[in-house]
């Protein structure tokens, strides 16, 4: 017996954190559940200082991909499932995943069934991943839930690509205009705050200002300052994952202006709606569907709706009535459901909406680079220009210093 540090909601919505005993994870996940709770996490305590090098090593998507378009076609050709994860771990490029199929591949040896044996790699393989294969075994079609995983896989990806894209042009230019304005204050500046030392005179106002900045910058409150602010991102980092944090990040980053904000809201809708719909069609019960959508929405606002819809539909109340109340969802959304609902077609209108909205956000990321260009030169060019004029308004004064 071990003792695992969980995480996990309950009926309420609420985050829980707590320690309990048991086997192993699977085990303490499974207890858990049966008590109604959500697990979102369970973590046997020490495991994690056993490989200091161990959060370093991931497995991309792009390989997770691969690996379960290969299981479903060698599934489907008739392949036993520990001759199909043999065959994936000799050709398996990725070491962190080849040695989790290697875990796999034993515990099925063992007797154990596919998805639990998955669920015993939350790191690798998450509950949407789990439950999907879980329900394929159950309904004989493991082979074509498999490909409906790698899409759902494929589809998260090419939407956090163009989520990427979009913020990726202004975080390089600024970054880049902080690091120019930096270089400038702590070696250019300098040597025309010696000169004009040297001459004299009262010199502008901008020009004081860069001076001073430029002396905090070079003298000993600038390494003070470099480290507060770096222990002040950790903190505030630190602070994002718990739930207060989590509700506040999740309300701020969608009232984001520049139609950044909405072209987020854009992409968690249609995440939500390619997730449901997967589950749906994969024929996980609505209510385990939805909680695992809430889970991995990557939005505490829509996760909150979720968790309430959920408590709506288990008092009898059809998906589409709780979160009409909800201001995230449009009334489009809302409607789309409803009909889904009324004609028991609920997979293909989530798939519609997710289909809607991936191409909103692919045409939201066009016009929102087109709208950061400008503004970007303009703070750029404030930046560095409002620098370099500073230091070059004395030189219209110079004569007049000289005498």
């Amino acid at each position: 017996m071990g003792v695992f540090a969980y995480k996990a909601r309950d009926r309420q919505g609420q985050v829980v954190r707590d320690t309990v005993e048991g086997p192993d994870p699977m085990s303490v996940a499974a207890a858990l559940r049966s008590q109604g709770l959500l697990v979102i996490e369970v973590k046997e305590q020490g495991v994690g200082q056993r490989d200091i090098l161990e959060p370093f090593k991931r497995v991309r998507l792009g390989d997770l991909v691969v690996f379960t378009r290969q299981l479903s076609t060698m599934i489907n050709a008739g392949l036993p499932i520990v001759r199909a994860l043999h065959i994936l771990e000799e050709q398996t490029a990725n070491k962190k995943l080849r040695d989790v199929i290697v875990k796999v591949r034993s515990d099925v040896e063992a007797g154990m069934a596919l998805s639990e044996a998955l669920e015993r790699h939350p790191e690798v393989f998450g509950r949407l991943y789990v439950e999907m294969v879980r329900a394929g075994e159950v309904g004989g079609v493991l082979d074509r839930v498999l490909l409906r995983v790698a899409s759902q896989l494929e589809k998260d990806q090419e939407l956090r690509r163009k989520i990427k894209s979009a913020l990726a042009y202004p975080a390089v230019v600024l970054v880049a205009a902080v690091l120019a304005a930096a270089f400038m204050l702590i070696f250019i500046v300098p040597i025309f705050a010696r000169m004009f030392e040297d001459l004299g005179g009262t010199l502008p106002l901008p020009t004081r200002i860069a001076m001073g900045i430029s002396d905090l910058l070079t003298g000993p409150w600038g390494l003070a300052l470099a480290a507060a602010l770096a222990g002040g991102g950790l903190l505030f980092a630190r602070w994002l994952r718990t739930e207060e944090g989590r509700r506040f990040w999740g309300r701020t980053v969608l009232r984001i202006p520049l139609r950044i904000g909405e072209t987020v809201r854009k992409a968690v809708l249609a995440r939500f709606a390619r997730t449901l719909g997967s589950l749906v069609a994969a024929g996980v019960p609505i209510l385990q569907a939805i909680e695992i959508t809430a889970a991995s929405s990557g939005n505490w606002v829509v996760e909150n709706a979720l968790m309430k819809s959920r408590d709506a539909i288990r008092e009898g109340h059809p998906l589409h009535r709780p979160l009409e109340g909800e201001a995230v969802f449009p009334p489009m959304v809302t409607r789309m459901i409803a009909v889904g609902e009324e004609t028991g077609d609920l997979e293909g209108m989530l798939g519609k909406i997710a289909d809607f909205y991936e191409s909103e956000v692919e045409a939201a990321v066009k016009a929102l680079t087109s709208i950061i260009e400008p503004v970007m030169i303009v703070i750029v060019g404030g930046i560095v220009g409002g620098i370099i004029i500073s230091m070059y308004l004395p030189m219209f004064r110079i004569f007049e210093l000289i005498e």
